[in-house]
């Protein structure tokens, strides 16, 4: 068995990643069963995997705003939409032959196991991914700053943070062609910079416990596998 740099881990992902496209909404069962093989390369490594999953291809802020909802509702919607894709991942990864739990912030008893930190431990203990759902639990939460949240609550070694890009850059690379990228940064230069990596709450959470990211591009083959493995990938966000 290859060596492993991190043994236990959270994986955060955008609700985007199930999607068929980039933007798109829905589940796409071939993006869910690529991604799910994907985890399935790192947990044979024999790491522990915690995943925190946003909603954003179920329900968006945008959207909300449009219907003139209130931020409370709107926010309450998105968590219940992180709670579908949890299941939809849930499956894919059973199917890849994974034990898994899924735990949520809010109470749903007939879905899931309510979040309870110690069972969370245990169960990665005993080899189960755990999969996050509904945030925080909280309106005016993101996903990011569950995902910090529950890292640091399960002593998770580090963060991937895993995007549509390989890294973090100085502007948009889509639409500034000079945008240069980043191998490494600091979280102080994450929050000066203002730089789209993880929301600054979550970034802050993360720079009070010491607690190192990896950005990087979750469609590239086996790109999990090797940031648990401590490959140079993506960009490093940490203490310096």
């Amino acid at each position: 068995m290859a060596s492993i740099t991190y043994k236990r881990v959270l994986l955060k992902l955008g609700g985007e990643s199930l999607a068929e496209h980039e933007g798109g909404f829905g589940i796409d069962k071939n993006a869910v069963s690529h991604l799910s093989q994907e985890i399935r390369e790192a947990y044979d490594l024999g790491t522990q995997i915690a995943i925190v999953i946003g909603g954003g291809n179920i329900f968006r802020g945008a959207t909300a705003s449009a219907l003139g909802m209130e931020r409370v509702q709107a926010d309450y919607m998105g968590m219940l939409g992180t709670v579908i894709n949890a299941l939809a991942l849930q499956a894919a990864l059973e199917k890849a032959g994974m034990p898994t739990r899924v735990q949520t912030a809010i109470e749903i008893h007939q879905v899931a196991e309510t979040y309870i930190r110690r069972r969370a431990i245990r169960h990665l203990e005993k080899g189960r991914v755990v999969i996050f759902a509904a945030g925080t639990g909280n309106p005016y939460f993101t996903t990011d700053t569950a995902a910090s949240l529950r890292a640091i609550e399960i002593e998770a070694d580090v963060i991937f943070k895993a995007t549509k890009v390989d890294g973090v850059y100085s502007a948009d690379p889509k639409e500034d062609t000079a945008a240069v990228k980043f191998d490494s940064l600091t979280y102080l230069d994450v929050l000066t910079k203002r730089l789209n990596v993880m929301d600054s709450t979550s970034v802050s959470l993360c720079m009070d416990n010491e607690l190192p990211m990896m950005v990087f591009d979750v469609r590239q083959p086996h790109n999990i596998k090797r940031a648990v493995m401590g490959e140079p990938i993506g960009t490093t966000v940490g203490a310096n």
